[in-house]
C-alpha cells in the first residue's frame, strides 16, 4: 500500500518483559471491566459499545482463559462469561424453536425477531435503531466454549442445553444472509461469518453436542465456500464479491474451515497483507472502509499474527504482537483503531456523532492475550 507506516510502530518494544507486562495489564483491565453478570462490555467509557457481543466477548474470554497461568482470576472471568452466555441462550430456547419451525416452513423472520448480535450487560434485548442481526457470535461462542472447557478440564453439563440451542439455531440460519463482522452489508452471505459458523458447529460436534446435525451443517458450509466462496484462488469477502476483508484470515486459524498453510488461505493472507496492511504496521478492515476514517485495527493484526504463528512464521507474528503493543497508551490501554486512515475526510463525521473511537476496546486486549499466548509470552495454557 502507498500509506505511510503507522508512526506508532517505530516505538514497538522488543523486550519480552514489556510484552508480558502489557498482558498483565490486559487481564486486570478486562477483569475490572467485566460486569457482575459475567458479560464483557465491548469498551470502557464509550457508550455506543456499552453492550456485550457474543463474538467480541468470546474472543475476550479465550484470551482470559489462555492467561490463566497469570492468575488474577482470569480463568474464573472466562467461566463467568460462558455462564452468562448459557443463561441468555437457555432463556432464548423457546424463541429459537419457534424460529426454526418458521424457517423450516419457508418463512423468513424479520431481523428484529432473530437472535441479536449484542445484548445489554444484564442479558436483555435492547431496542434501538441500530441494526443487530448477525450470527457470527453464536459460532464463535461454541468454539470458545469448547476451547475453555478442554483447556481447564471443565464439565460440559452446565452449558449443554445452551450449546444445543446455539447449534440448532446455526443449523437453521447459519448459512443465510446477515450482516458481517462490521455490521454492514445485510443482504450478503459473508465468508468470514460462514467460517465462524463452521468452527462453532465443529466445536459443538467435538463436544458431543448434536454431533450429527452439527457435522452435516458444517460440511454443507464447507462445500458452499469451496464452490462459491473463492475467486482466483482467494476467499471472497462475500459470495459473489471479488474483494477481500481482513477477517477472512480466521477461516484458517482459529476456525479450521481451510488449512492455514493450504493454497487458498496462503493466497488470501497474501492479498490481505498486500492490500490492507503496511510494512511494520497494522491491518485495515477492507478497502473502502470509512468508519472513523478507516484506520488499522489491533484485533486484525492479532488475527494475522495468530495465523502466522500457526503457519510457521514466528518472526512475522512477533512483529505484529509488538505493533499491537505499540498502540497502547501510557496506561497500557489498547484502542479499537489507529492511523493511518484510508478515508481521513470521513473521520470528523464519526467523532461528531460518537466522540473519539473506542479506547480501550476489550476485544483488542483479548486478542493481544491470545497472540501473546500463542507466541509463548504467557503461560502456555
Amino acid at each position: 500500500m502507498a500509506e505511510p507506516v503507522n508512526p506508532l510502530s517505530v516505538a514497538a518494544d522488543a523486550d519480552p518483559g514489556r510484552l508480558a507486562e502489557l498482558a498483565e495489564v490486559s487481564v486486570t483491565l478486562i477483569a475490572q471491566a467485566q460486569d457482575p453478570s459475567g458479560a464483557y462490555p465491548a469498551a470502557i467509557g464509550f457508550p455506543p459499545y456499552g453492550f456485550c457481543w457474543f463474538r467480541d466477548g468470546a474472543f475476550v474470554a479465550e484470551g482470559m482463559s489462555r492467561a490463566g497461568g497469570l492468575g488474577r482470576g482470569a480463568v474464573e472471568s472466562a467461566t463467568a462469561f460462558h455462564d452468562w452466555c448459557a443463561r441468555v441462550l437457555t432463556r432464548e430456547a423457546p424463541a429459537v424453536e419457534e424460529l426454526i419451525a418458521r424457517v423450516a416452513a419457508g418463512s423468513q423472520p424479520a431481523d428484529s425477531e432473530l437472535l441479536p448480535a449484542r445484548y445489554t450487560l444484564a442479558g436483555e434485548w435492547h431496542d434501538d435503531d441500530w441494526w443487530n442481526y448477525q450470527v457470527d457470535g453464536y459460532g464463535t461462542w461454541l468454539w470458545a466454549l469448547r476451547s475453555h472447557l478442554s483447556r481447564w478440564d471443565l464439565p460440559l453439563a452446565p452449558y449443554a442445553a445452551a450449546a444445543e440451542t446455539a447449534v440448532r439455531y446455526l443449523v437453521a440460519v447459519g448459512a443465510l444472509t446477515c450482516r458481517d463482522w462490521w455490521e454492514e452489508h445485510r443482504d450478503q452471505t459473508h465468508v468470514s461469518t460462514l467460517a465462524t459458523v463452521y468452527g462453532g458447529l465443529r466445536a459443538a460436534a467435538s463436544l458431543g453436542v448434536l454431533p450429527g446435525p452439527a457435522t452435516s451443517a458444517a460440511d454443507e458450509i464447507a462445500a458452499l465456500v469451496a464452490t462459491e466462496g473463492v475467486h482466483d484462488g482467494v476467499l471472497r469477502k462475500w459470495l459473489g464479491s471479488t474483494a477481500v476483508d481482513a477477517s477472512l484470515v480466521v477461516a484458517g486459524v482459529p476456525f479450521g474451515l481451510l488449512p492455514p498453510t493450504g493454497p487458498v488461505l496462503t493466497a488470501t493472507v497474501a492479498r490481505v497483507s498486500s492490500e490492507l496492511s503496511t510494512p511494520g504496521g497494522g491491518v485495515h478492515r477492507y478497502v473502502g472502509d470509512t468508519f472513523y476514517g478507516g484506520g488499522q485495527w489491533p484485533i486484525l493484526a492479532a488475527f494475522l499474527g495468530w495465523h502466522h504463528a500457526v503457519a510457521g512464521s514466528q518472526e512475522r507474528a512477533m512483529e505484529l504482537l509488538r505493533w499491537i503493543a505499540s498502540t497502547a497508551d501510557s496506561a497500557g490501554r489498547l484502542p479499537e483503531q489507529v492511523p493511518p486512515l484510508l478515508a481521513p475526510d470521513r473521520l470528523s463525521e464519526w467523532t461528531q456523532r460518537w466522540g473519539p473511537s473506542a479506547h480501550p476496546l476489550l476485544w483488542s486486549h483479548g486478542m493481544y492475550l491470545i497472540l501473546a499466548s500463542e507466541l509463548g509470552v504467557l503461560d502456555p495454557k
